[in-house]
């Protein structure tokens, strides 16, 4: 019993020590001056680690930015910036904060519905939120090209002759999501298939390439589209909003460091659809971290500086 006190005192006194720390890369860089949010993908850390660089690169090292890393949702970070554990977002999606933490309908054209993002993220949260990467990552179904070919795939809407007997795989967080969900996506394409699964959106690639699937819903950035030969299926009908990828910054942080702003429109239209493709693929496919990934892609642009733009 005495053995079991002393471990209990001494478990205690840990997690009083640990609870100063907050949760993970939350509350413990509170005196950073830069804190960045990043969700649990590839792509988010990659852009959080690229902008990480970038203002290390230039600042000569005055400001060493700490990384909120492995957030699950994109309400997570713009909760995170708005109670103050962060101040700056490496990446956030168009479509995503319209109907999400902006709570307004989804825009279907990608210029007006950045430019109302960016009014409401002013006008609402004080927040700026930056003009596009380069790239747009979007949902998109997509097959192989044997199931492109044996069904004569080309749209969406050529999906539904076929509902019965193909079988869908789709990201979890998609299939009871509201606005541009499955449940809307039914409404809006009038159809429905048969057989519908649920996993983790890493796995429904190779679930595709393997034969389990015939359809996946993927994103249009994910590496493993040209690895594995995929098909994207043309979205005829408009029902996906745009998902163009842009950071955002408290517009406290940039009055105190206004050269954030500077160094954040540098990487305005940098990386392209198609780069994204490669920089995931490196991470996902290759194995490669994805600081490096972010350190050798801005390595091999000169980190954007005056002499390496074309």
């Amino acid at each position: 019993m005495k053995s079991f006190k002393k471990l209990f005192i001494v478990m205690f006194t840990a997690l009083l020590v640990l609870s100063g720390c907050g949760l993970p890369g939350l509350g413990g860089g509170s005196d950073d001056p830069v804190r960045i949010t990043s969700l649990n993908t590839s792509e988010s850390q990659i852009m959080a680690h690229m902008v990480r660089l970038m203002i290390e690169h230039d600042t000569d090292g005055e400001i060493n930015p700490t990384i909120i890393n492995n957030l699950g949702a994109s309400t997570l970070q713009h909760n995170a910036v708005v109670n103050g554990d962060a101040n700056l977002s490496a990446i956030r999606y168009s479509g995503t904060e319209m109907t999400g933490p902006l709570n307004h309908e989804p825009v279907l054209d990608p210029e007006e519905a950045m430019t109302v993002a960016q009014d409401l993220f002013q006008e609402e949260f004080d927040q700026t939120y930056f003009n596009s990467f380069g790239f747009e990552n979007s949902y998109a179904f997509m097959v192989t090209e044997e199931v492109a070919e044996e069904y004569n795939l080309e749209t969406v809407s050529d999906l539904e002759e076929y509902q019965d007997e193909l079988h869908l795989g789709v990201d979890s967080s998609w299939l009871n999501r509201e606005g541009d969900g499955y449940p809307a996506f039914v409404e809006h394409y009038g159809f429905s298939f048969d057989s519908v699964s649920a996993m983790q959106i890493g796995l429904v690639y190779d679930a595709l390439e393997s034969g389990s699937l015939d359809v996946t819903l993927g994103y249009t950035t994910d590496g493993r589209i040209a690895a594995y030969n995929l098909v994207i299926l043309e979205d005829d009908q408009r029902f996906f909003p745009p998902y163009d990828a842009a950071p955002l910054a408290t517009d406290e942080l940039l009055a105190e460091h206004p050269e954030i702003g500077d160094i954040l429109q540098k990487l305005e239209g940098k990386v392209s659809t198609e780069t994204m493709q490669e920089l995931n693929y490196e991470a996902d496919g290759e194995g490669k971290e994805p600081a490096v990934v972010a350190e050798e892609f801005l390595e091999e642009n000169s980190y954007f500086e005056e002499s390496g733009d074309e």
